[in-house]
């Protein structure tokens, strides 16, 4: 069902000449006094040409800014594109998120074509990096599930606008024996990414908690990954009672996934809890119609901690990593949960349901618990849990809250990847906000500041060890998660595949302080 073909990258630093392609992709900045191309391998001649033209041809170097032109003599390419990189100084280097967004920009505005050939300014490896990851991202299409007719019933003409499939980074530094590995991690990664999107991008009508299921053990197959499947009937024998309290009231039972990839020699051991709503109508608590629009994207998470584990499996990483993917339908009817029914946590502790349509907490708290009970060096949750984080962040910002070290080395990994994250406090004066009279906890409070006090109700589910919570973060990402604009830099409309990206480089930063 979810397909995951990849780009081929690879990296050159022969003569332009010798390099046929479709398309040779340069940087263009936006200069004080204008555009200004930027180090290119192009000729020094027709490089001046082209900068002295650019003002004529309305190029003015903005981010995002992708033109098209025809391909200059001895290139090798039938096209000449120049992609904006922003205001930027010539001879200094760009950060590695700026290259990132301009070749994933120009990639993803050349859908159709076959092979394309960034030579942007790449002086080092992490820079050549971040190049063939933004061109990563940015080959991606989402095919949907059109029939290919004509309202008549016969075959409309094909469309050949298919992703791009193979990229050739030029770069002085080809020849570097790490940048092999570097292309390597890139590939995986967008995979990965890509993986999430199209999972995302998939209609309740065709991913819900048992499709989602298999999705999982399909993505799984030739890793070395274990996959659990735990049914309804294992949830209740087992006191899954927030999954199977919010998926009462669909006809497609929830379902709870482990996914574990435990290498020989691991030095650490991570757990990822992912929520996995795959369509959230707000249960009886009923979301107004437009409410329910792009409510397929509330199991980004699962998605996120699934393809992460995923990418750490192939990339051969020495971390012990369990993924909990908590997967539930959240729909209105004679069997859905009702407000203020109570329900019991795995683990035994007591929740008043005061609102169904603060469902995601629920799901979340069985897996939180659970992963807990295996005492792992850390956990970290993500989810698309409140609007409240819109309101406070926006749509491309994340929050990130939870034990300050392990909140702020998420921060951190974030910021190595790219992804927008910032750090949300927990103050404990919500805390009482959240108290019952009827149960352990109630699983709404303080409205203000919601997003923060949705995060105290989660923290409340994480255990001890020897009498020491475990180390624990929380990831918001409701509206990082879908864009619901237009496309920009590397990012597509619709599911995007926040969090993947941070979550692995958080882990291979755990690593490198371990080591």
């Amino acid at each position: 069902m979810i397909k995951t073909s990849e780009l081929h990258l690879t990296a050159s630093a022969k003569e332009l000449r010798k390099i046929p392609s479709d398309a040779l992709v340069v940087a263009v900045a936006k200069g004080p006094d204008g555009p200004v191309l930027l180090e290119s391998p192009l000729d020094p001649t027709a490089a001046r040409a082209l900068g002295d033209s650019l003002q004529v041809l309305g190029v003015s170097g903005a981010a995002d800014e992708v033109r098209r032109l025809p391909g200059l003599p001895d290139t090798g390419a039938d096209s000449l594109v120049l992609t904006g990189v922003g205001p930027a100084v010539p001879g200094d280097a760009l950060p590695p998120e700026t290259l990132r967004r301009a070749a994933g920009a120009a990639v993803r505005q050349l859908n159709g074509l076959e092979t394309v050939v960034l030579a942007l300014p790449t002086g080092t490896v992490a820079l050549a990096a971040a190049v063939a990851e933004g061109a990563a991202l940015g080959a991606y299409r989402f095919e949907g599930h059109k029939s290919g007719l004509r309202a008549d019933g016969t075959p409309a003409p094909a469309k050949d606008d298919a992703a791009v499939r193979a990229v050739i980074v030029h770069t002085a530094i080809a020849d570097d024996p790490d940048l092999t590995p570097a292309l390597g991690r890139a590939t995986i990664l967008g995979k990965s990414v890509n993986a999430t999107r199209s999972l995302v991008n998939q209609p309740p009508s065709h991913l819900y908690p048992e499709s989602f299921a298999q999705a999982a053990k399909d993505l799984s197959r030739g890793l070395p990954v274990k996959v659990t499947v735990m049914d309804e009937k294992r949830l209740e024998r087992d006191g899954y009672g927030g999954i199977l309290g919010v998926g009462k009231g669909s006809s497609r039972p929830p379902r709870m996934v482990k996914v574990e990839y435990s290498p020989a020699k691991s030095a650490v051991h991570l757990a990822l809890v992912g929520k996995g709503i795959t369509f959230d109508s707000g249960g009886l608590s009923l979301k107004p119609a437009a409410g329910m629009m792009t409510m397929k994207l509330d199991m980004a998470g699962a998605a996120a901690v699934l393809s992460t584990l995923l990418a750490v499996a192939e990339l051969g990483l020495p971390a012990k990593v369990t993924a909990w993917l908590c997967l539930a339908e959240n729909m209105p009817s004679g069997t859905a949960q009702r407000p203020e029914d109570v329900i019991s946590i795995y683990g035994g502790r007591t929740v008043e349901v005061l609102n169904t349509d603060a469902e995601g907490r629920l799901v979340m708290a069985d897996g939180l618990a659970a992963a807990s009970e295996e005492a792992p060096d850390a956990i970290i949750d993500i989810a698309t849990l409140t609007g409240a984080q819109m309101i406070a962040l926006g749509k491309r910002t994340s929050g990130v809250m939870g034990d300050d070290g392990v909140r702020d080395a998420v921060k951190a990994a974030a910021d190595r990847a790219g992804e927008d994250f910032w750090p949300m406090p927990l103050p404990e004066e919500l805390r009482p906000s959240l108290d019952s009279d009827v149960a352990d906890i109630a699983n709404i409070g303080e409205r203000n500041g919601g997003m923060m006090t949705a995060a105290v109700f989660l923290r409340e589910f994480v255990g001890q060890v020897d009498g020491e919570k475990i180390p624990w973060a929380h990831l918001d990402i409701a509206g990082p998660a879908f864009n619901e604009g237009s496309a920009f830099g590397y990012t597509p409309k619709a599911g995007t595949g926040v969090g993947v990206r941070t979550l692995l480089a958080y882990v291979e930063d755990v690593l490198a302080r371990a080591a």
